[in-house]
């Protein structure tokens, strides 16, 4: 099994009603339950675990996820409230206001011992559940008891909005992308964490202190990845018609978690030893995927019948 753990929300996103007129149409969101609505819709078995809300729009994530085949027993439901977020599409980008306080996502807590980690092939972590205290302190304790036997995936996914207090933030993703297996990131995400920091370099201290795959995605420009013995890989972007970029991230990961599985090479060591060739599929049908994610509004990634063509 594959598991994502995260946040679980609402986007609010902008739309045309049949007058013209701006508009905003809710859609199910949230990154590592995207990350895991991708990986299902693939055909990887896949949980979630987090916090969902037991309100009108939790069932509508949990209709959402269930309908994707994403198992939803490892997750926690509650009655407190789900996170919104409004989302803005400016040059390309989108940003985000979201509405958090006191919510199920934000509330959630790791139960330990009550993930069968010895059945969970890898663990993808990241985005707004790693912002404040509490949500990045229950994720550790995730991550301590799953390392021994599943490899951890990191995708920082930023929302600096959310940032209350940049320097602990910024030393907080460092913690959680040195001990992963897998860190990708965003070019966005990359310049918020690092500065004018050169990829390579950043990339090749993980690799020093363990990490066996970096990926920094570029939108359009493609992706480009790191690794201690296949080496540098770059792939381009397909061209696409882009409605929107809402998911496109969420859906690489996904599709890249879910390829590195198909070829067998996503269990720790397996990802050490993974040749070239294999990790230039694997990234090659990410962008693909993340690609035709962008074709549609909102977080929508594809379903295994629309780009089995790769395989």
């Amino acid at each position: 099994m594959l598991i994502a753990c995260g946040d679980a929300l609402i986007d609010f996103v902008p739309t045309r009603n049949t007058e013209g007129r701006e508009a905003l149409m809710p859609a199910v969101g949230g990154s590592c339950l995207n990350v895991a609505i991708g990986m299902a819709r693939l055909g990887a078995p896949t949980g979630f675990v987090g916090g969902i809300s037991t309100d009108l729009f939790g069932r509508l994530i949990a209709d959402h996820a269930a309908a994707s085949s994403v198992q939803l027993g490892l997750a926690t439901r509650s009655d407190r409230q789900t996170t919104l977020a409004f989302v803005r599409i400016a040059a390309g980008e989108s940003s985000y206001a979201f509405y958090d306080e006191g919510t199920a996502t934000r509330n959630w807590a790791y139960r330990r011992g009550s993930l069968p980690f010895a059945e969970v092939e890898a663990v993808h972590v990241g985005s707004t559940t790693l912002v404040d205290d509490q949500g990045a302190a229950e994720t550790k304790a995730l991550i301590a008891d799953a390392r021994a036997s599943s490899t951890i995936c990191f995708d920082p996914n930023c929302r600096p909005n959310l940032v209350k207090d940049k320097p602990a933030y910024l030393a907080r993703m460092a913690q959680f992308a040195e001990g992963a297996d897998l860190v990708k990131m965003s070019d966005v995400d990359f310049a918020y964490l690092f500065g004018a920091e050169p990829y390579e370099q950043r990339a090749s201290a993980l690799l020093g202190q363990g990490t066996s795959l970096v990926v920094v995605t570029r939108g359009s420009d493609g992706a480009i990845a790191w690794h201690a013995e296949a080496g540098l890989i770059e792939v381009a972007a397909p061209t696409v018609a882009i409605a929107d970029t809402i998911g496109a991230g969420d859906s690489f990961q996904a599709a890249l978690l879910f390829a590195l599985h198909k070829q067998g090479r996503l269990a720790r060591q397996q990802l050490k030893d993974i040749g070239a060739d294999e990790l230039r599929v694997a990234l090659t049908f990410a962008a693909n995927c993340a690609g035709l994610t962008c074709t549609r509004p909102g977080a929508d990634p594809p379903w295994n019948h629309e780009v089995g063509w790769i395989w």
